[in-house]
C-alpha cells in the first residue's frame, strides 16, 4: 500500500516531486509508524466491517481500528467480538489490499481469545489498541499482545497504547505517571507502534467539550498535558515513540461563534472556492488548524472517526518542495560539522545542528507521504485526493 495510491499515477505523478513510497505490514516498525496517517476508527458492530474496509481502502485509508470499547455498549461486546471474527473470515477470502488492521479491546483476557478465535484470518491483524493505558494496567496488555503473537504464530503483533487516564491529567500524579508509562514501553520497545491521545477523556475528566471552532490547543489542561507527554514520550534523542493526534469530533456544521479558519486566497488561487465553502460547511477548517498544530507540537498522524477527515489528514502530511529542499540541505554529509546557510528558498535561515532533528524527520515523513512538486500546494492534494 501508499499515501495517495487511490489515485491515478498520471495524476500522482503532476502532484509529487518525490512519490509516497509502498509499505506492507512487514515494513520496519519505524516506517510504519510514520505511515499511520489518519487512523480511522469504527465500531466491530457494523454488520457490513468486511465491506466497510475495503470501500476505505479505496478511499485511501492506510489503517484503521476496529472498536470493541468506547464506541459500542457494555451489552453488545459479545456481538460485536463474534461479528468481528466473522468478517475477518470474509477478508481472509479477499486479495485486494487492505489497510493495517487493529483491533481495540477492553480487557487484556480478550487479545489472545481473539487471536485464537480468528484463527488463520488472524494474518490479516496488525496489532491491537490499548485502552486506559498506564504502569499499572500496561504491563498485563502487552504481556498479552506477546502472548497472542505466539498463540497465532505471527511474525509481529504491534501495540498501540491509549494516554487518557485521568492520572495522567491531574497534576499531582503527572509526572509519576508518565514515568511509569515511559518504563512500561520502553520495556517493549520492539512491539509498541505509536502512542495515542484520548484527549476527549481528557475533557470529560473536567466536563468539557471542545467546540468545532477551538482546537485542542485552545483547551489549556489538554494543551498542558499534550506537551508533557511530548516531552517525555517523543524526544527526538532516539528514545522517543510516534504519539499520534487526537481525534476530531465533528463532521457537520454547527452554529458557529467564530468566524472560519480558513484563508480564502489559496482556493481562489486554484479556483477552488466551492471546496473552501464546502470543508467550512462541514466544520473541517477547525480540523485542518488542529492538524498543523499537532504537527508544530510534535505529533504525527490522527485518530479519526469520519472518512471526511482522512483525505484531509493526508493532503497536510505531504512534505512541501521547500520543507524537503530546507532538510535535504540541513543532511548534506559536507555539513556534518555544522554551520549555517541561507535556505534555498532565501526566505529563511537553516542552522545545521539545531536543524537535524527536525530534518530527519522530514525526511522520514517524505518516505510515507511523498513530496509535492514545487508549485503544488495543500488544495492540489485534497483535490485529487476528494475526486476519486
Amino acid at each position: 500500500m501508499r499515501h495517495f495510491g487511490h489515485v491515478s499515477p498520471t495524476v500522482r505523478k503532476d502532484l509529487f516531486h518525490q512519490e509516497p513510497a509502498e509499505f506492507t505490514g512487514a515494513s520496519p516498525a519505524r516506517t510504519l509508524a510514520a505511515a499511520l496517517g489518519a487512523t480511522l476508527y469504527s465500531p466491530a458492530t457494523r454488520p457490513q466491517l468486511a465491506r466497510d474496509i475495503r470501500k476505505q481502502a479505496g478511499r485511501g485509508v492506510v489503517s484503521m481500528v476496529l472498536c470493541l470499547e468506547d464506541s459500542i455498549s457494555d451489552g453488545d461486546v459479545t456481538g460485536a467480538e463474534e461479528n468481528l471474527v466473522r468478517q475477518f473470515g470474509e477478508l481472509d477470502a479477499d486479495a485486494d489490499e487492505l489497510p493495517l488492521l487493529f483491533i481495540r479491546v477492553r480487557t487484556p483476557e480478550q487479545i489472545p481469545d481473539l487471536v485464537r478465535r480468528l484463527g488463520g484470518s488472524a494474518g490479516r491483524l496488525s496489532g491491537f489498541v490499548l485502552p486506559k493505558f498506564n504502569e499499572g494496567t500496561g504491563v498485563a496488555f502487552l504481556e498479552a499482545v506477546a502472548e497472542a503473537e505466539a498463540v497465532g504464530g505471527h511474525s509481529r503483533l504491534y501495540a498501540m497504547p491509549v494516554l487518557e487516564t485521568p492520572d495522567l491529567l491531574h497534576l499531582e500524579t503527572r509526572v509519576e505517571t508518565l514515568a511509569g508509562i515511559s518504563r512500561t514501553v520502553n520495556s517493549h520497545r520492539e512491539r509498541v507502534l505509536a502512542l495515542r491521545l484520548g484527549v476527549t477523556d481528557f475533557c470529560s475528566a473536567y466536563g468539557l467539550r471542545r467546540t468545532p471552532d477551538m482546537t485542542a490547543y485552545d483547551v489549556q489542561i489538554v494543551a498542558g498535558v499534550i506537551a508533557d507527554v511530548v516531552n517525555v514520550l517523543s524526544r527526538a534523542d532516539g528514545t522517543g515513540f510516534t504519539v499520534t493526534g487526537p481525534v476530531w469530533e465533528y463532521f457537520r456544521s454547527q452554529q458557529r461563534l467564530f468566524k472560519p479558519q480558513l484563508r480564502r486566497s489559496p482556493f481562489l488561487e486554484e479556483g477552488v472556492e466551492e471546496l473552501r465553502t464546502a470543508l467550512i460547511e462541514h466544520d473541517l477548517d477547525g480540523l485542518l488548524r488542529e492538524i498543523e498544530l499537532d504537527r508544530a507540537n510534535g505529533l504525527l498522524g490522527k485518530t479519526c472517526i469520519h472518512p471526511a477527515h482522512v483525505t484531509p489528514v493526508h493532503a497536510l502530511s505531504v512534505v512541501s518542495h521547500e520543507e524537503f529542499c530546507d532538510a535535504q540541505d540541513i543532511l548534506r554529509p559536507e555539513r556534518g560539522g555544522g554551520g549555517v546557510m541561507r535556505s534555498a528558498y532565501t526566505n529563511k535561515m537553516n542552522e545545521v545542528k539545531p536543524h537535524r532533528a527536525w530534518a530527519e524527520r522530514t525526511i522520514q515523513r517524505a518516505e510515507v507521504f511523498g513530496v509535492a512538486k514545487e508549485e503544488v500546494g495543500f488544495v492540489d492534494l485534497l483535490t485529487a485526493g476528494l475526486q476519486v
